[in-house]
């Protein structure tokens, strides 16, 4: 059953990598993930937003990429060194800082993709998460981490109106996996690998190797996943990409893409 994440715009979907900053913007120092930055991918038309967080020193989980401040505030300290009352005060020139639960509770018609960047917020992201599962998909380069956020979504959903979990891609560890069952596993191997997924959310290639192929769009499709390719900026090569069978493009220019693949 496809998970309602899914049942939003038909595909393909444009995921506005961490909000949209135009080159005017950034001019104007807006930053990536800033209030800003999800604010103009809801107005530029994004359903999709994809995001990251980390925790505060005094634990609020707040939508950042890197682990330090240095090449969003020139700060260079840690995220999880200063307070959110801090990292207001350093975002408020850059577009604003949002926290996980303001993002989900306050653009009600945006869905997110969320990607936890630390141990340490895991759980509480996975609470946050646990009562909007039906808009979020929840993911980390770790295993470990998008496992303990999505037991703690699962618990905090419990009883809740709504899809049980949030929707899902594989961590690193994982997409390893699942990439030697489509290329050299047999059909229960490959099975197993895309069981609990909702969606393969990949480069075209990492360093040498290329990620993406035909057989594996096929592969995914055949088990009812969606392939989603990062970052993508050409609209040209958006086109090619769909055109291949590429289910969602994850770009910095979401306005670019919606008027490429509209």
């Amino acid at each position: 059953m496809t998970h309602p994440y899914l049942t939003g715009t038909t595909a393909p979907r444009v995921l506005a990598h961490r909000g949209l900053v135009t080159p005017r913007d950034e001019a104007l120092g807006i930053a990536e993930n800033s209030r800003a930055s999800v604010t103009a991918a809801a107005l530029a038309g994004s359903e999709y937003v994809e995001s990251d967080c980390h925790i505060t020193s005094d634990g609020v989980a707040v939508l950042f990429h890197d682990s330090d401040l240095r090449r969003v505030t020139g700060d260079p300290r840690a995220v999880a060194a200063v307070s959110y009352a801090e990292l207001a005060e350093l975002m408020a020139e850059r577009g604003g800082l949002l926290t996980l639960r303001e993002a989900l509770e306050e653009f009600t018609d945006t869905r997110f993709n969320i990607d936890v960047k630390a141990a340490a917020v895991a759980e509480l992201a996975g609470t946050i998460i646990g009562e909007h599962c039906g808009r979020v998909l929840l993911t980390s380069f770790s295993d470990e981490y998008r496992a303990r956020a999505l037991a703690a979504a699962r618990r905090a959903a419990g009883g809740l109106a709504g899809a049980d979990r949030p929707a899902t891609s594989p961590g690193r560890g994982a997409l390893i996996r699942l990439l030697l069952a489509v290329h050299f596993g047999s059909e229960s191997a490959r099975a197993r690998a895309f069981k609990g997924l909702d969606a393969l959310q990949i480069p075209e290639r990492q360093g040498p190797v290329r990620v993406l192929s035909p057989r594996l769009i096929e592969a995914a499709h055949h088990a009812g996943v969606e392939v989603h390719v990062w970052t993508v900026n050409d609209p040209a090569r958006m086109k090619e990409l769909v055109a291949l069978g590429v289910d969602g493009i994850i770009t910095d220019r979401a306005d670019l893409a919606l008027e490429a693949l509209r």
